[in-house]
């Protein structure tokens, strides 16, 4: 099937109609985009699908450049961004979809390299002069009352979300004016990466400014926990779409009070939030295949493997990826304070 594709002006793309579609994610919208803009210093795109003159879709990333090169990515790693890609009125179009934005990102945008992370998986072999890593992830559905939310976690799951209530941990929303939120939950991260010897991948202003973007239309729900002494155990960002998908976007806690449960805790009010407002999954996002997912396990769902798919026009780009990504985790390792 022949695509092609028409790129849109941010001030003329429907933004109302494409959050309607059922595909959408969080990551797609408008806000989401203005807070890659500020910590990325990245561009919007967004590209209108036809075929044979009639439109069956869209697809929404943004482009940075890195050494003069133009790069499009939907997402690219380290943007604090899950699953982008396209919304299609058909599912089957995805395999036409990737390989005919590959085709235009290179030619007609003068882009050097393209990553696509869509919640659809390409349905057979990677297409030529592509690059795939395939990403495990869970997903949770939100129907049902919270016994059922209960019943469909795993025995260990039900039992530390128990002990949690029982200790008196109390989770409350959290209004983002509140001025300790953010720098509380930076501390706690921060923490966790210490524990293995790193640094966080990104900086405290990247927190700041994806609440500054993403909770005034209400895509965004801040929680923390605490003890029955008040004393902050845990914090959590679950960013999401009221109609769709919500999902576990930035989560610590405080390794002193891990034994009251504040994540399991924690994670149960995001599921029951994000239901009461209309979601109709949670989506935990994803690891690369042999990574660990034991605690998200404790929640039930079921497994979603993705494909992070990467084409170059050039295959010593792939080869410069490679390494750069290898530099990010020696300097995180050492310490060095990351950008952005």
């Amino acid at each position: 099937m022949s695509l092609s594709f028409e790129q849109v002006p941010l001030a003329k793309v429907p933004w109302a109609e494409l959050n309607g579609f059922a595909d959408r994610t969080v990551h797609q919208t408008r806000e989401w985009l203005a807070f890659l803009s500020e910590t990325q210093a990245a561009q919007p795109v967004v590209l209108q699908i036809f075929s044979s003159g009639e439109a069956v879709g869209w697809f929404t990333g943004a482009i940075v450049k890195k050494f003069g090169l133009k790069i499009l990515g939907s997402p690219m790693r380290g943007w604090t961004t899950s699953h982008m890609g396209f919304n299609l009125v058909d599912d089957a179009l995805i395999d036409s979809a990737v390989v005919a934005l590959a085709k235009f990102a290179t030619q007609s945008m003068n882009c050097v390299h393209v990553e696509v992370l869509d919640r659809r998986s390409i349905s057979g072999v990677v297409p030529q002069g592509f690059r795939s890593t395939p990403l495990n992830g869970l997903v949770v559905g939100l129907q049902g009352d919270d016994e059922q939310l209960l019943l469909g976690m795993t025995k260990n799951g039900r039992r530390d979300v128990r002990k949690s209530l029982r200790s008196g941990v109390i989770v409350e929303e959290v209004d983002p004016k509140d001025p300790e939120f953010v720098a509380e939950y930076f501390t706690q991260v921060s923490q966790a990466f210490a524990r293995r010897g790193l640094r966080p991948t990104y900086p405290q202003s990247r927190v700041q400014a994806m609440v500054d973007h993403l909770h005034p239309p209400g895509y965004l729900l801040l929680l923390r926990a605490r003890v029955p002494t008040g004393e902050t155990a845990a914090t959590g960002i679950f960013a999401g779409l009221a109609h769709g998908t919500a999902s576990f976007t930035l989560q610590a806690s405080d390794s002193e009070f891990h034994e009251w449960m504040p994540n399991e805790i924690m994670v149960f009010e995001a599921l029951r939030a994000w239901r009461d407002r209309g979601a109709v999954s949670f989506d935990f996002g994803g690891r690369e295949i042999g990574g660990p997912q034991d605690f998200k396990r404790k929640f039930g769902g079921t497994d979603l493997t993705t494909q992070w798919l990467r084409y170059s026009k050039y295959p010593s780009l792939e080869v410069a990826r490679s390494l750069a990504s290898r530099t990010q985790k020696s300097l995180q390792r050492r310490g060095k304070k990351p950008s952005g």
